[in-house]
């Protein structure tokens, strides 16, 4: 299987389509950052504005699944993100596997982002000998031969690729063999692997081009 988009989430029996799963992932980073501003409360109109998603749009998003906001009075941050959390499935902890700990790597591993989602590195590998024990982010750099032995321990499902595009098959190769389902690339390669395996490519220049062409054309 090549790169395909973002997989539906299931809730309950149903199933989302990605573009609402997608929109409503903007609507909780929108959120998490507001509540970190110090703030309570949030309108549609302030998470159109940053997000650049239609407020109509956004409140029939949130409509699908309960009233959650009073006209005049907006959302209750905290009560929105708990309730997004629980439509995507993403209460709890989650541990990611991270594979490269190099400048990339080191930059993936210091975002604040992971720990606000309930996201966890556990696990960081490369095979630089020189890297090997050294800290990254607070998690020991483990050598890449024990990587299915560790992934298995720690009840990993997710690796982040942060290697040269020319070691990115192989590092995927061995993710899935230790039983990952989801890989997040951000290597330029095109990986080929099983259609159980959710892969999420992640290419800046790609997004820059795409925002080029429609704010300047």
């Amino acid at each position: 299987m090549f790169q395909t988009p973002l997989e539906d989430v299931r809730v309950g029996e149903n199933r989302l389509g990605v573009g609402v799963a997608a929109r409503l992932s903007r609507y909780l980073q929108v959120l998490t950052q507001a509540k970190k501003m110090g703030k309570d409360r949030i309108s549609s109109q302030e998470i159109a504005d940053y997000t650049n998603i239609n407020a109509t749009q956004i409140r029939r998003d949130l409509s699908n699944f309960g009233k959650f906001g009073k006209r005049g009075v907006g959302y209750s941050i905290d009560g929105l993100i708990g309730e997004i959390r629980k439509i995507l499935r993403t209460q709890g902890q989650h541990n990611i596997a991270l594979v490269g700990a190099g400048r990339l790597g080191q930059a993936i591993a210091s975002s604040p982002i992971f720990a606000e989602h309930g996201i966890t590195i556990a696990a960081v590998f490369d095979t630089d000998v020189r890297k090997l024990g050294t800290p990254v982010s607070g998690v020991e750099v483990t050598d890449y031969r024990r990587l299915k032995d560790v992934i298995r321990e720690k009840n990993i499902v997710v690796g982040v690729l942060a290697v040269p595009a020319g070691a990115a098959q192989n590092a995927a190769n061995d993710l899935v063999d230790a039983g990952v389902r989801i890989i997040f690339n951000y290597s330029e390669a095109l990986l080929d692997l099983p259609e159980d395996v959710s892969v999420h490519t992640l290419n800046p220049a790609a997004e820059l081009l795409h925002a080029l062409y429609f704010h300047l054309t």
